[in-house]
């Protein structure tokens, strides 16, 4: 056996006759247990967090997007189609249009986005699980599902017959305005649906048929803005977006759901490495203690040491010692706060003894990534402490 293992494991579990000494090294333990243990804690409900808030988007957001590199639209042929069908990995595909438009109802009015889609979203969205109220659009129709916070705003009810929901949409081309009839094209719908997924896009879209959508812009039938596309679960990202630029002649931008979202991906990310960076310095705090007592215990092992130097141990190997022992119980505190972090994120997630309201638990995620990163910082800390503690055996102190 390795010789300063050996001496490090032996000191690591004996006590010393320096009572205070053995209150520090429990301390010193007990503190990067509980720092392990608050890290993974912390990583696990920020995972679970980023996982409920990706949620709304998810249903609302496809695997792919495909948008004209310039202007505003695009067209796409029926050959064009059929090879999109033909790639690989391809679920569904979806033909959509938007456009900010005015919305009007009695006497209210509100700027949103028109969505015009057809008939093949649902496949590539799970929009119809957000319905909050009413049915879905049938294709070919006059039919409007809004969002939530439109239909408040607007104080909308649904199947009001005598009461259209007007839109106004502007028209295409150049020149000077006359009068606001020259302006716009007007139509009327019928809201028989209400989606509910969150604040913000509940206030953004009203959904319409497709066909429509093209009529009020004067779009030609093979005229969209943007083409969303569902991936099989084994399917290449990658390969697709390939497949898709040479399909377009690289006139087009690919978007998968995290560049869609690329604003709130950002922000997650940036407050899971700050809490992270905070928690860490928790744990570097906590370390110190590691160093005093390791420095505490080279000098109650004072003669114990020039004894083995005697020995013929050198000082590197005195000092490998105490670096082993630092490192094992950074090793072992950081393995046993990992065993009872994960307990704690496990019981909530089957149990789900912390509530937000009185049907939504806490969100909680165990990952093997945070406890990968948490195992990690504390055996770098840990390593990096003990080296500190260990640097003070020199010459000068054995003499």
């Amino acid at each position: 056996m390795n010789f300063p293992f050996y001496i490090a494991r032996r000191y690591l579990v004996s006590t010393s006759k320096n009572n205070a000494i053995n209150i520090i090294t429990r301390i010193a333990a007990i503190g990067i247990v509980i720092g392990a243990m608050a890290l993974f804690v912390v990583l696990s409900v920020f995972s679970g967090l980023k996982v409920f808030s990706l949620s709304f988007s998810n249903d609302f957001d496809p695997d792919l997007k495909v948008m004209p590199a310039s202007g505003k639209s695009m067209l796409l042929s029926d050959i064009q189609k059929q090879q999109i069908a033909q790639i690989q990995g391809v679920a569904a595909t979806s033909q959509v249009i938007e456009e900010r438009v005015l919305f009007l109802f009695n006497g209210k009015e509100k700027v949103a986005y028109m969505k015009g889609v057809d008939s093949l979203f649902n496949s590539v969205n799970d929009i119809k699980k957000t319905l909050f109220n009413g049915q879905w659009i049938e294709p070919g129709t006059y039919q409007a599902v809004l969002g939530y916070g439109i239909a408040n705003n607007l104080s909308i009810g649904l199947f009001d017959y005598t009461n259209p929901l007007e839109v106004y949409v502007p028209k295409p081309g150049r020149g000077t305005i006359n009068s606001p009839e020259n302006a716009f094209n007007r139509g009327n719908l019928l809201p028989i649906g209400i989606y509910a997924i969150s604040e913000e896009l509940d206030a953004k879209y009203v959904f319409v048929d497709l066909g429509l959508a093209q009529e009020m812009l004067q779009y030609k039938p093979s005229q969209i803005t943007s083409l969303e596309v569902k991936m099989r679960p084994d399917a290449n990202e990658t390969q697709i977006i390939s497949e898709l630029h040479s399909i377009f002649q690289n006139k087009i931008i690919v978007k998968n759901r995290a560049q869609l979202n690329d604003s709130l991906y950002k922000m997650l990310n940036t407050e899971n490495l700050v809490v992270y960076l905070i928690f860490t310095l928790v744990i570097i705090v906590a370390l110190f203690n590691l160093i005093g007592a390791l420095i505490m215990m080279i000098l109650d092992k004072k003669s114990n040491l020039k004894t083995m130097l005697s020995l013929g141990a050198g000082v590197r190997d005195l000092r490998k010692i105490f670096m082993l022992q630092g490192t094992l119980l950074s090793v072992t505190g950081g393995l046993l706060g990992l065993f009872l972090g994960t307990g704690v994120i496990l019981i909530q997630q089957h149990f789900q003894f912390i509530m937000i309201t009185n049907d939504l638990a806490y969100p909680v995620e165990f990952r093997i990534e945070n406890i990968l990163i948490v195992f990690a910082t504390i055996v770098v800390l840990g390593i990096l402490s003990s080296y500190i503690a260990a640097s003070r055996i020199n010459a000068k102190l054995l003499s």
